[in-house]
Parts: structure tokens; sequence; C-alpha cells
């Protein structure tokens, strides 16, 4: 069962949705239903993803906010747990990080393993909403993420809060783009 966090004091959510904990094992059918439409994901890759979700949120300290319509209908989520070296993800993206001398960020940090909202939800601060609210909750000093390497208004977002690359054109075994890992300070920039 996944850890949940707290909700912010601060109301991250809109009018028509709020930002809380969720059972992310329990909804992890809905959560890759949004991610789909958001990453545009096949049938074969959510059926992937599906085992590697469950298998994160074994993890005793990950935690998962889901952002959920009055009715409950899950229209974003994030997740994320503290950094090992010995993850995939790390050993991953390891030798990029060392390459540009940025490898220490591997250490103390909470990573950000998925953020999406559903695209007919997007723009209106609910990515911003889940992730601030996640990081607030965690005592490390900072936190990583990898994103497509491409500018989009999800680098654009988290560059707003104070993300900077780390490493660029990382490339992941079966992913068809390239992408860049991206740290930021914790608590993230506001405003």
């Amino acid at each position: 069962m996944a850890a949940t966090t707290p909700t912010s004091p601060q109301d991250p959510g809109t009018p028509d949705t709020v930002v809380g904990p969720i059972d992310l094992a329990a909804r992890v059918d809905e959560a890759l239903a949004v991610q789909a439409l958001a990453f545009g994901l096949s049938q074969d890759e959510i059926d992937v993803r599906r085992h590697i979700v469950l298998r994160h949120l074994e993890h005793p300290q990950a935690r998962a906010l889901g952002a959920t319509t009055a009715d409950g209908r899950l229209v974003g989520f994030v997740y994320g747990l503290p950094n090992s070296r010995t993850h995939w993800w790390s050993t991953v993206v390891e030798p990029c990080l060392r390459a540009t001398g940025t490898d220490s960020w591997l250490d103390d940090s909470f990573v950000i393993t998925e953020l999406h909202v559903h695209p007919g939800f997007q723009q209106r601060g609910l990515g911003r909403g889940l992730i601030t609210t996640i990081t607030d909750a965690v005592d490390l000093p900072r936190s990583i993420l990898s994103a497509i390497d491409t500018e989009s208004p999800a680098r654009g977002l988290y560059r707003s809060l104070g993300y900077q690359d780390l490493a660029r054109q990382v490339l992941f075994p079966s992913a068809p783009k390239p992408y860049v890992v991206m740290g930021a300070p914790l608590p993230l920039r506001r405003g």
C-alpha cells in the first residue's frame, strides 16, 4: 500500500478539484489512464508501468497524492520516494550526472517518479499543487526528477519551481526520446 502525505495548508486544488492523499496502489489503473492521456502511452506501456508503479509503492517512504474532482474522479497524480543510488533510475542517470559533476544530487534527494495531469485539467495549477504539496512534506534538502528533454509546459513548470538542468540527453532503455535530469533545493520556489 502506498504511503500518503497530508495536504498542504494552502489549497493547491482548483474550485472543481482537490489535491490530497490517495491510495495510489488501489487507484493505479485510474492513474495510468491519466498518464496514458497526458503522456501518450500505448496499452503495452501501461501494462509495464503498472508493475513498476506497484513495486515503487512498496517502498515504506513512498508518497502519493491525487487531484480529484468533486465526484471523486482522479484527474492528476504525483508520487515519489527518497532516492537511492541502487534504484534502477539512479543507475541509468548516474553516469550522465557524473559527467556534469552533479552526481551528488542522487544523495539526500526526493525523486518525483511520476507527475501527470489529465489534458482537460492542465493549465489550472494542479501540477504545481501536486508537486509542491508532496515535496513540502519531505524532510530532505532537495528533489530530482527526469522529463523529456524538450521545451514543454512541464519543463516550464519545473523551472518556475527552481528545478535546473543537471544532465541533458539522458537515454533510458526503450524510451524513444532523450530525457533531462533536473534538480531543485527544497522547499520549492513559489510564485
